[in-house]
């Protein structure tokens, strides 16, 4: 979904290397009941504000129960707001916020970082488990359910992917990172929902 915050050729290419068949949607009139993707570079407030118009069309995809990825940016959006954007709400698919990272090194974190998965049952992680990912971001999503499906560490515990039932989130950029990244597009490819 192209919605002017993301890195979309990079996500569009690493989908098809993996079997995918993905489209990229311009308007939300373009967009079909299926699987969605929405990547995302960029800040929260302006994300949400792009995102707007393609907001109906997302909630009646997820109310579906088709799967539905959020990376980086797109995994915050899911989330109710935002400090980097105190007046923006967000989707609200998730209960929680996301916060700016509290750390003394540097920001944002940029690099590979170790991912450690929490709960093995989790679609995304099947045949993977925990690897090294690339991460570029200041802000974190904090939620106040019980949806975190795996951490990272950066001077504090990272989330660095979210799921609950056909909901899917990952704070890194699953298109840069190697066969790590690949195999977690594949499961998010292979789902059957």
């Amino acid at each position: 979904m192209n919605y002017g915050m993301g890195n979309l050729r990079s996500v569009y290419n690493a989908v098809k290397h993996v079997g995918g068949e993905p489209v990229i949607v311009n308007n939300p009139e373009e967009l079909e009941e299926g699987k969605i993707i929405v990547p995302g570079v960029g800040a929260f407030g302006k994300g949400m504000k792009n995102l707007e118009p393609f907001l109906p069309k997302i909630l009646q995809t997820v109310d579906s129960g088709f799967p539905v990825l959020g990376i980086c940016l797109g995994l915050h959006l899911m989330f109710e707001g935002s400090e980097e954007a105190p007046e923006a709400r967000g989707m609200g698919l998730i209960k929680g916020k996301v916060v700016k990272i509290r750390t003394n090194l540097p920001l944002p974190h940029i690099g590979w970082s170790r991912v450690k998965v929490l709960k093995e049952s989790c679609p995304l992680f099947r045949g993977v488990g925990g690897g090294y990912a690339y991460f570029v971001h200041s802000y974190h999503a904090l939620p106040e359910e019980d949806v975190i499906a795996a951490t990272t560490e950066y001077g504090e515990r990272i989330t660095a992917a979210v799921w609950r039932e056909n909901l899917f989130g990952v704070q890194f950029h699953p298109e840069r990172s190697g066969l790590y990244g690949l195999r977690i597009l594949k499961n998010f490819v292979e789902l059957r929902w």
